[in-house]
């Protein structure tokens, strides 16, 4: 039975949000300000959703999709909605999280950092599947809730380039011996090189050597193969192993990478974020800086062209051999120490031993930094960075580790913002900076886990 709702505002699976006597009514394909007609699909004691049917009244933030296959697959969620409100939208729920969450009101929002809204996404894995009831290989991002990889032959979030190899990309897969034992196709974007990683569960034959190699020569891409696990990585041809590189000009460096390693999907909203970062940490040249979850050393290598010494911590011993690598290239090895250790069991302990830092810069994946922000709250006054720069994938655990670092370690949230690194999508990216009147303690070297 069909109902009418007015739609109140968006989350970030891109549903619009009524209200029917209190309860919330989830509306998917909806937008806020708009009257539509839809039908309930699943009803829940404290909410239910809805599939749109029809608008009575339209939005004037509703605009049409680029994609074809939008609605249909999962790589993208707000198409249907102009940028510049996508953004608005993020900005609402950085702000909800630190309200609701860690009971903080920003009290500075930054500009967001913006980027180009097509074209960006320069990793990417994509899903492959031959389909004997369609006759053919699918090769794309899998349908929105499902398991089925989208019947799609353009992309526009993917440069225009990669978007154009999707259906030679099919063609290529179904004339390989193999090709029902190829579930996936990573796409790693360098600066004057595309490399693109294949998944393969059985032996690939010469005849498919053949192929690949005449592939890679029409669309100037280098071929990586994944027979099991990680450490099966390797280039098709050795000779290529070192081809893939981003640059980061205003700070003259050079970062090469493999094509499993983590760097950012958007290039141009990390050389954005990178500067933004550094300039709110207000760097001095004779400050000892931390770079916690540091990678490749995207954060450690710039800040150690402004910084008196910078020690970048991460997980991998992988990325920070790497990163270990980039700045002795960049002669910054007398500036950098790069540590390998498990930062999500970290205490305070552990970051005494370090010795004092006076600014920081913590970049963790989704699951946040709670161990390091509590190892920060036990800090004494006089021990803790005076300021805090925190990049965030997740506004719930950088909330959640906000309200740890205020509450429980008497920091100050001084300003924070989104950073649009994934249009068209509700992944919010964000950037907060933490302030404390801490004086210095004598520095300390880094443990012996150095790399």
């Amino acid at each position: 039975m069909q109902e009418i709702f007015t739609i109140e505002s968006l989350d970030l699976e891109a549903r619009g949000i009524a209200r029917r006597e209190g309860k919330a009514i989830f509306v998917e394909g909806a937008l806020p300000a708009e009257k539509v007609t839809a039908d309930i699909v699943r009803r829940k004691p404290s909410y239910e959703i809805a599939r749109m049917t029809s608008i009575i009244r339209e939005s004037s933030q509703r605009v049409t999709p680029r994609c074809p296959s939008f609605g249909t697959c999962g790589g993208c969620l707000m198409q249907h909605l102009d940028v510049t409100t996508q953004v608005a939208i993020k900005q609402r729920a950085l702000e909800d999280g630190f309200r609701h969450i860690a009971k903080i009101t920003i009290p500075r929002v930054l500009p967001p950092l913006q980027g180009p809204a097509w074209g960006y996404r320069y990793r990417a894995r994509l899903s492959v599947r031959k389909v004997i009831k369609k006759g053919k290989v699918l090769v794309g991002f899998h349908e929105r809730k499902s398991r089925y990889v989208t019947d799609m032959t353009e992309c526009h979030v993917l440069p225009p380039y990669v978007s154009d190899m999707l259906v030679p990309l099919r063609e290529l897969i179904g004339n390989l011996s193999i090709d029902e034992q190829i579930p996936q196709i990573e796409v790693a974007v360098g600066e004057d090189t595309t490399a693109l990683l294949l998944r393969h569960l059985a032996p690939l034959t010469a005849a498919d050597i053949e192929q690949l190699d005449a592939f890679s020569a029409h669309h100037n891409v280098v071929w990586w193969l994944q027979s099991k696990g990680p450490d099966t990585v390797k280039p098709l041809h050795k000779e290529q192993a070192d081809s893939l590189y981003y640059l980061l000009p205003q700070f003259g460096l050079k970062m090469p990478y493999k094509p499993t390693d983590f760097t950012q999907v958007n290039y141009f909203i990390n050389r954005s974020l990178i500067a933004k970062a550094l300039n709110l940490l207000d760097v001095q040249a004779n400050d000892r800086v931390a770079d916690l979850f540091c990678g490749l050393g995207n954060f450690t290598l710039p800040l150690a062209t402004v910084a008196r010494e910078v020690v970048g911590i991460e997980g991998s011993s992988i990325l920070t051999d790497r990163a270990l690598q980039a700045a002795s290239q960049h002669d910054l090895q007398a500036k950098t120490r790069f540590a390998t250790l498990n930062l999500f069991e970290v205490d305070v302990a552990w970051l005494r031993d370090l010795g004092h830092f006076d600014r920081m810069l913590i970049d963790p994946p989704r699951e946040g930094a709670q161990a390091v922000a509590q190892a920060l709250a036990q800090l004494e006054p006089r021990e803790r960075p005076t300021r805090i720069v925190y990049v965030s994938c997740n506004p719930a655990t950088l909330a959640r580790d906000a309200g740890i670092l205020v509450h429980e370690g008497g920091y100050t949230l001084s300003a924070a913002g989104v950073v649009n690194m994934f249009p068209h999508t509700g992944h919010v990216e964000s950037i907060a900076v933490f302030e404390s009147g801490a004086g210095k303690v004598p520095a300390a070297t880094v443990s012996s886990t150095e790399s």
